[in-house]
């Protein structure tokens, strides 16, 4: 695995550079993480994500890890590994209750009622339950969208052709009531700051952009994360039916 910071910047350099999230100095964190450069510097850019580095922070310390950008960690976020299931449902609890209670007005119910039920610190939990209530991404949407919600998530997929680079993937897809994903299709991606790659490897996504490629305990983690956390943003709806 690569260093931590490293690892970050593959996962933030997308939105980053949309201007959705970080700080406003994304030619600075593409550089770093071009050059290789995992240092102080890049560990400054990485803690002005007000939205990714308290959920870092946060998983380091249920598990007794310093350093919040460990690689563990920052898999555990974007990716997710067994590290989360170490975060305890009270702690995540006042967690999110002192970050989005306030912002999330209304919508503050459909947050609480997710964490006894199973959300964990995963980016899929705070792109599905999370973000549609408190809108922390600078687009000034009252509401997301499905494209936005489709490309925020960590998605996943195989490659088809490099020339252009082609993904084989599922999109997410909204029937009016269910969020739930459409048959695989190809699409076209940008490379990100991932090299040589190949026909059939496994990716990972964000923001139509390649973040790393996924072995396959990766895989099963980011889909069984992602399943984990759709089920709960859908259970309102489908109580109401």
């Amino acid at each position: 695995m690569i260093p931590g910071p490293l690892l970050f910047a593959r996962y933030a350099c997308p939105p980053n550079e949309r201007g959705l999230c970080g700080p406003a100095d994304n030619a600075a964190l593409r550089g770093y993480a071009l050059a290789g450069q995992a240092g102080p510097g890049l560990v400054r850019l990485a803690r002005g994500f007000a939205g990714a580095w308290p959920y870092l922070q946060l998983i380091a310390a249920a598990n007794g890890i310093a350093d919040p950008l460990d690689a563990a960690v920052v898999e555990a976020y974007w990716i997710g590994n067994g590290l989360l299931e170490n975060v305890r449902v009270a702690n995540y609890g006042a967690f999110l209750d002192e970050r989005f209670r306030r912002p999330a007005g209304g919508g503050w119910e459909s947050i609480a009622s997710a964490i006894p039920a199973g959300a964990l610190p995963h980016h899929s939990f705070h792109v599905f339950g999370v973000y549609p209530w408190t809108g922390l991404l600078r687009e000034g949407r009252a509401e997301p969208s499905l494209h936005v919600l489709d490309s925020c998530r960590i998605g996943w997929g195989r490659v088809a052709a490099v020339d252009p680079l082609m993904v084989e993937r599922r999109p997410l897809t909204w029937d009016g009531r269910v969020l739930g994903f459409g048959a695989p299709a190809p699409c076209q991606v940008a490379p990100g700051l991932v090299t040589d790659l190949r026909p059939g490897e496994w990716v990972s996504l964000h923001w139509d952009c390649v973040c790393d490629r996924l072995t396959p305990p990766q895989l099963r983690s980011l889909r069984r994360y992602t399943a984990r956390h759709l089920r709960l943003f859908n259970a309102p709806a489908l109580a109401a039916l």
